[in-house]
């Protein structure tokens, strides 16, 4: 049990309790929250991912629903650099629509823009997106997701046809004869997880983790390959040249199942092992070693996460992987394939439903006229009222403020001041809206900039659906209302939209007949009917959900989606007997490897890397808050190898200044062997002086708009 929240029910009534899951990442374990007295308990329970385990931020998690930070009322800034102040919720609500009005009416629908979070549910997330492209009529929506899976989604679309991070089980991991790795480090992000390995190391398999870190993941391997930042690709490729010289190659699967490996053969070819030795640092040996365990058994899987997809050619380095899977032969068969360990709790559902610049809900493509048609009819609006696609993540907020870019900014469930990449740049343009407006239940560093704050329920008050890493759609389930003065985002959103369309009927039910609907039933704030109307809107697209209810995820441990039909089955397993391509067949891609976009120098000669901590959480605005996270991560540190260090002139605990050409971040010394000599990495959950991500490059992937968080060039400085 935790020391839990403290909550407003008389000790004496009877215990409530609510069967729901973590607030925290896509392993979504199951947890039971039990009203007590004033406190609220925490107890794991038996399911799928998390099998009756939690980490130590699952354990804290209801220490945040009373916490003194809570945000109880609306909060206002009467003037530029003033002091935020209380405010009624008419007041504030009025003050935002005013302005997102005004400034429309001066600089266009396209002058608001909206930008969303990985966190939210499927409903808040879908809701989203309808609000931002019918009452707001603008194409600027993004979210913080961007940031997370959009490498790997992008890679997988063009391979497979489909992005859904685990298209499989999370159970197959402990069927692995080999597991992959690549950038992970789940024994600190998802700690529950470790119980899939444990499984397949008891089988007798066998874990490769490749990670520039000896990780605490890459301790319980069986191999570690620790390469340059940026050099994953190089490595697949040369994993692939190696199985192609030795014959692994499963020839009846690329013949029957694939299109497009003669290029990719052609480009591997001159990848040699001792080439791509003297470009990562991975010996020969290990590259050899890593390719035959993976060729030479029953079932093997490789899995990417963030290390190898945080940079500006990630998706090309999530293909190379995908190419090496498709070339042994792994998707599509029970306990092997490839996959991507999802971050956020929803970073799987909150890119399906609309969030990202150029979807629809159901992961329908904006600019597809099909698509549009569909969704436009379930919104009761005309198809071309619908605006086009908006732009990543990073190129929207670094337009904000500016004389082509949005005025006005919504934010619901991010805090890019910490998360996004070269900060002190993006909280700049924050500082030059008209108008900045922040939705959430904390004040976050965001907030705080914020022109309107507004508080929202917590994840223990509200009901609503999730998505995991493996696509099983869950039920969150509230335990409690929220506050008097705290409302849902889907009541916010509602009361936003009727103050913009003077609550007048303006929707209908179909763009061509049936009656006009008001804003209030347009968007309303039941959950369960916007999960009815989302069911609608995504029947037939690639993320289905028409066939999934909560009445049937409430029967079993959720519904893998596509799940078309409420009497049909759903798909924990993808790719058994087709890819969702036109031919059924997956798409192989020569990718090539190619430097980091920042290389190093005389000035900036070292590789800046960053990551997280077990305690902590993302941006940390929730995490740092619980008292038992900080004292186990207290603060920001730099971790260096003893040879730079001894180098610098440096000890351990003294404080050091890391370098780049877009700021500098300052914090204690951390020495540990664990890291490469020519490497640094810090932690990115602390703001102020010890933001990992006023240092990070703000290059982006070409195809998914992924920055380049994972690399960059820098110098170390005693402080």
């Amino acid at each position: 049990m935790t020391e839990g929240a403290r909550v407003a029910t008389p000790p004496g009534d009877r215990p409530r309790e609510a069967a729901t899951h973590c607030p925290y990442c896509a392993l979504q374990c199951g947890m039971v929250l039990r009203e007590t007295g004033r406190r609220i308990e925490v107890t794991p329970r038996q399911f799928p991912t998390n099998r009756g385990g939690l980490c130590q931020k699952g354990w804290t998690a209801a220490e945040l629903l009373d916490h003194p930070d809570r945000l109880t009322t609306p909060l206002l800034r009467d003037r530029p650099g003033g002091e935020l102040r209380p405010a009624s919720w008419d007041e504030a609500l009025d003050r935002v629509a005013a302005g997102l009005r005004a400034v429309q009416d001066r600089h266009g629908p396209d002058a608001v823009a909206v930008f969303g979070g990985g966190g939210l549910t499927n409903e808040k997330a879908y809701a989203l997106g309808k609000f931002a492209r019918v009452a707001l009529g603008t194409r600027h929506i993004d979210y913080n997701g961007r940031w997370c899976m959009s490498s790997a989604a992008a890679a997988g679309l063009r391979a497979f046809g489909v992005d859904r991070g685990l298209p499989f089980p999370l159970t197959d991991l402990g069927r692995a004869d080999t597991l992959l790795l690549v950038g992970a480090n789940p024994a600190e992000t998802m700690p529950p997880l470790l119980r899939h390995l444990t499984d397949q190391r008891e089988r007798g398999g066998r874990l490769i983790v490749v990670d520039p870190r000896l990780t605490a993941t890459a301790r319980h391997a069986s191999r570690h390959l620790q390469p340059l930042p940026g050099t994953d690709l190089a490595v697949a490729n040369a994993l692939l040249h190696i199985a192609l010289t030795e014959g692994w190659l499963d020839r009846a699967y690329v013949a029957e199942r694939t299109t497009g490996f003669d290029e990719v053969r052609r480009t591997v070819a001159g990848y040699w092992p001792a080439e791509v030795e003297r470009l990562s640092g991975v010996p020969v040996a290990d590259l050899e070693a890593t390719a035959r365990a993976l060729a030479t058994v029953d079932r093997a899987i490789i899995l990417t996460a963030r290390g190898a997809e945080q940079h500006a050619k990630g998706v090309d380095t999530v293909t190379a992987f995908i190419n090496l899977a498709l070339a042994l032969g792994l998707p599509g068969r029970p306990g092997s394939g490839y996959g991507c360990l999802t971050g956020q709790g929803n970073g799987q559902g909150g890119r399906e439903h609309g969030q990202k610049a150029d979807q629809l809900p159901g992961y329908r493509r904006i600019d597809d006229p099909a698509a549009r048609a569909h969704v436009a009819g379930v919104w009761g609006v005309a198809p071309d009222d619908l605006p086009g696609p908006g732009v990543p993540a990073y190129a929207l907020l670094d337009s904000l403020g500016t004389a082509t870019g949005p005025r006005a900014l919504l934010v619901f469930g991010s805090n890019p001041v910490v998360s996004a990449p070269r900060a002190a740049r993006v909280e700049s343009r924050l500082r030059d809206l008209d108008l900045l407006v922040v939705a959430d239940f904390l004040l976050s560093e965001t907030a705080a900039l914020a022109d309107v704050v507004l508080p929202v329920a917590q994840w223990a008050e509200e009901d609503g659906t999730m998505t995991n890493l493996e696509g099983r759609v869950l039920r969150r389930r509230a335990l409690r209302e929220p506050p008097p003065e705290v409302r849902t985002d889907l009541q916010v959103l509602a009361a936003l939209a009727a103050r913009l369309k003077g609550g007048a009927p303006c929707y209908r039910i179909s763009h061509k007949k049936g009656p006009l609907l008001t804003p209030e039933e347009a968007f309303p704030t039941d959950p369960r009917a916007v999960f009815e109307e989302l069911r609608k809107a995504s029947a037939g697209g690639p993320a289905d959900y028409a066939g999934v209810t909560w009445e049937r995820i409430d029967a079993d441990t959720g519904v893998f989606w596509p799940c078309p039909d409420p009497d049909g089955p759903d798909t924990p397993r993808l790719f058994a007997d087709r890819f969702p391509t036109p031919d059924g067949r997956a798409r192989f891609h020569a990718v090539r490897h190619r430097p980091a976009a920042e290389p190093v120098c005389a000035e900036y000669p070292l590789h800046f890397t960053t990551g997280r901590v077990l305690a902590q959480y993302q941006s940390g605005a929730q995490t740092r808050r619980v008292a038992a996270l900080r004292r186990s991560a207290p603060g920001g540190f730099v971790e260096l190898h003893p040879d730079l260090a001894d180098q610098l002139g440096v000890a351990d605990g003294d404080e050091v200044r890391v370098v780049s050409r877009r700021g500098e971040l300052r914090a204690p010394a951390r020495l540990t062997p664990a890291i490469r000599p020519d490497t640094v990495f810090a932690p990115f959950h602390w703001p102020g002086a010890a933001r990992a991500n006023s240092v990070t490059n703000d290059a982006v992937d070409p195809v998914s708009g992924m920055p380049e968080f994972k690399i960059c060039a820098v110098r170390v400085e005693k402080a």
